[in-house]
């Protein structure tokens, strides 16, 4: 695999949020789910998955960036001394453990085995072998802004090519990560690390999320807004019917309660506000000006003043 900074088009010093907004348009750029039939498309994500799970984590990347790891993840083995190395050296040196005195031909017999094969197996006698620790694996997950409210499960594909069914709880929110123990990559002992997903909300025309409330518009004629009528409303639990008061001014809120967003262990919901946008009169004629012209010289308007007429 390549340079994991050169996959996602990021400087070595990039800030760990510039990785991972990085991260996140590649991701959606390449992803299998909008680029079907694609299979250079599904390589590149896989790739930028690879690439994500090892500098997107500050842990690892540090360690990769000083390169106790390569760019899989795995560990490097310890630097290992060649012949090529004693052949280029001064003649009168001799094969020998490492931090060892030069030897002259009138020194003792080198220790010629622990010097080319404990490097290769492990040290003298077999010692501690090198091991692969578990891997964490990264992933993100698009979600549906109902599917966030309201909760889901949802089957997803593993950069490895793995398929997790993940539950999505009620109310998560932007951003939020979701760990599932033990569903990461295998060490050389079997035991595998975890998946970390992380969720970003996919916007819904006609909502706005803030916080645990909701917020949304409903567009009311001129004579609904002056004489007060009944209009239908959509949230997140289906279309419902909302009173609009008598008088009611372009601007004005409508409080449904309970209709936002769950708020997890703390139980209950928030609630969904709704604003009153008065919309003009479409087929206006003579009729109607000649009515508002009268109107206004009884009670003179001037929207431009602060504080309205």
């Amino acid at each position: 695999m390549a340079n994991p900074y050169d996959i996602l088009g990021v400087a070595r010093d990039a800030s760990q949020d510039d990785i991972r907004k990085a991260y996140r348009k590649a991701a959606k750029l390449s992803h299998p789910d909008l680029n079907p039939g694609k299979p250079e498309a599904e390589a590149r994500f896989k790739d930028i998955s690879a690439a994500y799970d090892i500098i997107g984590d500050e842990a690892k990347r540090k360690r990769y960036d000083a390169g106790e790891i390569d760019e899989t993840g795995a560990e490097k083995p310890p630097e290992r001394h060649y012949y090529r190395e004693y052949a280029e050296a001064d003649p009168n040196f001799r094969y020998g453990a490492r931090g060892s005195q030069n030897r002259t031909a009138g020194d003792a017999a080198p220790d010629f085995d622990y010097d080319i094969f404990s490097d290769l197996f492990g040290g003298r006698g077999g010692g501690e072998r090198f091991r692969m620790p578990p891997q964490d694996v990264r992933y993100a997950l698009d979600v549906d802004f109902l599917d966030a409210v309201k909760g889901a499960r949802k089957t997803v594909r593993m950069p490895d090519g793995k398929t997790l069914d993940i539950a999505i709880p009620p109310g998560i929110a932007e951003g939020k990560v979701l760990r599932l123990k033990g569903q990461g990559l295998p060490g050389s002992d079997g035991k595998a690390g975890d998946a970390f997903v992380e969720i970003s909300v996919l916007p819904r025309p006609g909502f706005t999320r803030e916080g645990h409330d909701i917020l949304s518009a409903v567009p009311v004629s001129l004579g609904e807004a002056l004489n007060g009528a009944s209009v239908r409303v959509d949230t997140v639990d289906g279309p419902v019917d909302v009173k609009v008061p008598k008088f009611a001014k372009d601007g004005t809120k409508l409080r449904l309660r309970g209709k936002g967003v769950p708020k997890g262990n703390a139980g209950g919901r928030g609630d969904q506000y709704v604003t009153i946008r008065i919309a003009p009169p479409e087929g206006a004629d003579d009729d109607l000006a000649r009515f508002m012209a009268e109107w206004e010289a009884k009670h003179p308007q001037n929207p431009r003043q602060e504080g309205g007429s």
